[in-house]
């Protein structure tokens, strides 16, 4: 038996109908335990019209057998709130208190539903995205946000930066640390070893030092580096024309987020993943973020968290054999 976790996320987005959704595809032979408020979970359901059964438990310590099980702090005062300070308290809480259960062992992963950075800011998330939170509540310095699907995939040296501060952390010492990541985990939870494309920071790869030197003087060591070692690894490869040949990669790893998340989203929006790696437990969530405008309505597409759980669900099981 799979132990799944999924947290409600901001319940002024998408996160508590996209729930509703996906218990339709839920497996018979795994325990799912949702992280989220009853009420919330209630007006989804009358919302999208569906039977979602579960059994409301206290702790991660009675999942004993299959079967969907729900986990209510209570928090919220009215169960469909607007975007504000508790709806981010809602998210950050749900998170946290997942993230607690898997540390322990208690879950083998945790999808987790979009947060609100702004309102999550507000009730005390002092971190750039989920992941970071993941990665310092776990005490992991070496991780990576993945952005998964079947036709591409992209790895990011930096994520929720601003532009201006990307050049200084692009580093022979990260670019290698995150290189060394990507083999490690791609043959831990594929099972096989990964043909990496990275890309320059600068236009054209810094044509020779002529448009910035990052390229020939940081980004070019540690991919000769890992190259003397026998590693499959390409670059920096020009930014432009890099996605032209996905198909000679297994795996892309972009210098920041819009380099890489853009071309990700033209190619793969309604299949992608965002995987975590590095830390000591699985994580995926949907790649796109609350969806305010459409909340509430139900009309949000699940065919992103759908995804997510489906890889979830794999890697635990490739890990779990």
């Amino acid at each position: 038996m799979n132990r799944i976790g999924i947290t409600i996320g901001d319940p002024a987005g998408v996160g508590p109908e996209l729930i509703v959704r996906l218990s339709e595809d839920f497996r018979e032979e795994n325990a799912y335990l949702i992280y989220a408020e009853e009420k919330t979970l209630l007006e989804a359901k009358k919302l999208l019209n569906t039977d979602l059964k579960y059994v409301k438990v206290e702790s991660a310590d009675a999942l004993k057998e299959p079967g969907v099980y729900l986990l209510d702090l209570n928090i919220l005062d009215k169960p469909v709130p607007e975007p504000s300070l508790s709806s981010g308290k809602v998210a950050v809480a749900y998170l946290a208190r997942a993230v607690v259960d898997a540390v322990y062992g208690k879950i083998e992963g945790i999808l987790t539903m979009p947060i609100n950075k702004f309102w999550a800011s507000r009730a005390g998330f002092g971190y750039e995205g989920q992941t970071e939170y993941l990665a310092q509540a776990t005490n992991t310095k070496e991780y990576a946000m993945v952005m998964y699907s079947e036709s591409v995939k992209v790895v990011l040296l930096t994520t929720h930066l601003p532009l201006k501060e990307v050049p200084e952390r692009v580093t022979k010492e990260r670019v290698a640390s995150k290189l060394g990541l990507i083999f490690r985990e791609f043959r831990r939870l594929f099972g096989k070893e990964p043909k990496v494309g990275v890309l320059g920071l600068n236009p054209h790869a810094g044509e020779f030092g002529e448009m910035g030197r990052e390229d020939m003087e940081e980004i070019l060591p540690a991919i000769e580096e890992f190259r003397k070692k026998g590693f499959r690894v390409e670059g920096p490869l020009v930014p432009d024309t890099a996605f032209l040949k996905r198909d000679d990669y297994d795996v892309f790893l972009c210098m920041y987020h819009d380099q890489g998340l853009i071309p990700f989203k033209l190619l793969a929006f309604r299949e992608g993943v965002n995987l975590t790696i590095g830390i000591p437990f699985l994580r995926t969530s949907p790649d796109h973020g609350t969806a305010y405008d459409i909340a509430w309505k139900g009309v949000a597409d699940p065919t992103p968290s759908k995804k997510a759980l489906e890889l979830l669900e794999q890697l635990v099981h490739n890990l779990n054999g």
